[in-house]
């Protein structure tokens, strides 16, 4: 019988790079296999993933060597829910690949329909896309797959960005795909415990290739000491009194000095319109948003009215997307921007293993690569506040354990740090202050 999928030494070198991604892969996936893998940050699974979706590029973008044959169509599902939404209507965003595929038009629409149903999302078809949650988000995306008869189901850490409501809804969608279809899916997940019922096999990818696994080889959650609190009296660094920004209800907060505190709450909630807010990008529309003289440092203006550069010296800020704060043409370049010391960079890039890396284009990294990156970016200056949007995204335990870590070493030395986050481990380990919002 004729496998889905047939790589044979398969490997990929970005035109940047002295080092391939990915090198001399052999695998195998037949027709309805459902299939999980793991590795550490960096291995090169979303290369993998990339090369079975037929995204790598052309001989300008890099040099693919080895063979890879797919008897089938290729739909993918990514780690960000709101970089897949193409359309503003729910049915026109699930027919965009039907469309593109040049599926007769009378066939579509029934083909939305049963991949809404599959994946649960028991929407009007003219239902915004704007208003979805996150785990909706990736529902929709599914369906789209789903609708098109994608053959091979590819999930990039389909999870990672979701709150727990929204992990439980699409591993349910999943689920039910499997069962309704033929299709194989490929699943790349850090956390694959939500995964182990659903799966046949387990593979682990590292620097000695692709290797066969079982589901009791699958790395463990790490353990992590439990949060501090924060002691009677600290005063805040910043303070919010029915702060009013663009998106969500008025909030009253604080941000004790010296302190991790952690935002949770559910996806589309205005978590990161809030830190945004907090952090100087973004102005208030009302209410009260005070900085504290450690932060301020003798400047007196509002901090929307800051300096970039004034700005940058006191508050360090790491985005949901880490692309959205990528500048330079190199890992090395990236670092140097805001001109902080070279000892620091040295020290960083050391620490977040990333120095192999100096070279790169801050785009070919993967995604906990990404994510490390625009951390330590944010570092660079040794901010008194710094704010982390979903700072562990992508991270392998190992990298997971040195980012919280770190995180902690700020703390020790005064630094004010406000992260949101759904992963609980994250919370347990570095919410000395909890802030919910809904």
């Amino acid at each position: 019988m004729t496998a889905l999928v047939e790589a044979r030494g398969l490997g990929w070198r970005h035109a940047s790079r002295v080092d391939p991604a990915l090198e001399n892969i052999s695998l195998r996936l037949e027709r309805g296999e459902k299939v999980l893998l793991t590795g550490r940050s960096g291995a090169g699974k979303s290369t993998l993933l990339a090369a079975l979706a037929g995204l790598l590029g052309d001989e300008e973008d890099g040099d693919q060597t080895g063979t890879l044959t797919i008897d089938g169509t290729v739909g993918m599902v990514l780690q960000d829910p709101d970089s897949q939404v193409i359309a503003s209507r729910v049915g026109d965003d699930v027919a965009f690949g039907c469309e593109n595929l040049r599926i007769p038009r009378e066939e579509i629409w029934p083909r939305v329909r049963r991949a809404l149903d599959l994946v649960g999302l028991d929407l009007p078809l003219d239902h915004p896309t704007r208003h979805l949650s996150g785990g909706q988000k990736q529902r929709l995306a599914l369906a789209g797959v789903i609708a098109m008869g994608a053959d091979l189901i590819l999930l990039d850490e389909p999870t990672a960005n979701l709150d727990p409501v929204g992990q439980r809804e699409v591993v349910e969608a999943v689920t039910a795909v499997a069962a309704e279809t033929d299709a194989t899916l490929f699943v790349v997940e850090h956390r694959p415990q939500l995964w182990v019922p659903l799966m046949d096999r387990f593979l682990h990818l590292d620097e000695d290739g692709l290797h066969e696994s079982t589901a009791a080889g699958l790395p463990a959650p790490p353990v992590l000491p439990a949060a501090r609190g924060v002691a009677p009296g600290t005063p805040p660094l910043v303070s919010a009194r029915d702060l009013q920004t663009i998106w969500g209800p008025p909030r009253t907060l604080d941000l004790p000095q010296g302190a991790s505190t952690v935002i949770t709450g559910p996806n589309g909630a205005g978590k990161s319109t809030l830190a945004l807010t907090l952090a100087g990008l973004l102005d208030p529309v009302g209410g009260e948003l005070t900085y504290a003289e450690e932060l301020r440092q003798g400047l007196r203006k509002s901090p929307h009215a800051w300096s970039s550069r004034q700005l940058a010296q006191r508050v360090g800020y790491v985005f949901q997307d880490p692309e959205h704060q990528f500048v330079a043409r190199t890992v090395a370049e990236e670092m140097a921007v805001s001109g902080g010391p070279q000892e620091r960079i040295d020290d960083l890039l050391h620490r977040l293993r990333l120095t192999h890396l100096a070279d790169a284009n801050p785009f070919t990294l993967s995604g906990g690569e990404k994510r490390r990156l625009s951390v330590a970016t944010a570092l660079v200056n040794a901010p008194a506040l710094l704010v982390l949007d979903e700072p562990t995204f992508g991270q392998d335990p190992t990298t997971f354990v040195e980012l919280v870590g770190m995180v902690r070493e700020l703390t020790d030395r005064g630094v004010t740090v406000a992260s949101i986050t759904h992963d609980e481990l994250y919370a347990h380990a570095l919410g000395d202050h909890l802030v919910e919002v809904r």
